[in-house]
């Protein structure tokens, strides 16, 4: 494996344990469905820092709310008890993905404003739901959340780090109490 820098690495999930004894790995992913882990091909585990091991992915499939992985090589219970609580990285070149479809660390931080230009604060959570995604935002002590749809979300620009939102009836009262 050649030099691999960490900021050319997605964090896509985490190994919970072993799942039986042929070296299956149990994971929780952060990645909407398995085959973006088929897709990418190779995943990377992280212990810490300065210990990153390169896989091949042979099969993932879901399981009870996360997903199993079978790597080549990894045949064993031991192996992958090694990898307990190991960091699931790929390559972000290797992840495709729609022209209006962003990574959660991409949207953390943007600044959101009205379309008026009134300035609301910054991206601080997401929280995931069956319908849609939400964004918390916050300024000192206010909180705005907002909904993931087109119909709210206007814009958003990742080189001037801003999101515009448009002011939905009874988007912004509900949110102040």
């Amino acid at each position: 494996m050649g030099k691999v820098f960490p900021e050319s690495l997605l964090l896509i999930g985490r190994v919970i344990g072993p799942h039986g004894l042929r070296g299956l790995l149990k994971i929780a992913s952060y990645a909407r469905s398995e085959e973006s882990l088929l897709t990418a091909g190779k995943i990377f585990l992280r212990q810490n820092a300065a210990e990153i091991s390169e896989w091949e992915i042979l099969a993932a499939v879901p399981h009870r709310g996360g997903a199993l992985l079978q790597l080549e090589g990894m045949n064993s219970r031991d192996q992958a008890e090694a990898q307990r609580g190991a960091e699931i990285l790929i390559l972000k070149t290797a992840v495709t993905r729609e022209e209006d479809e962003y990574f959660w660390h991409e949207l953390i931080g943007l600044r959101v404003y009205l379309e008026t230009g009134r300035y609301l604060g910054t991206v601080k959570d997401i929280l995931e739901t069956a319908a849609n995604d939400i964004y918390v935002v916050r300024e000192g002590r206010e909180e705005v959340l907002i909904p993931a749809i087109h119909e709210v979300v206007k814009t958003i620009d990742l080189e001037k780090g801003t999101m515009i939102i448009s002011e939905v009836e009874g988007l912004l009262d509900l949110n102040e109490v």
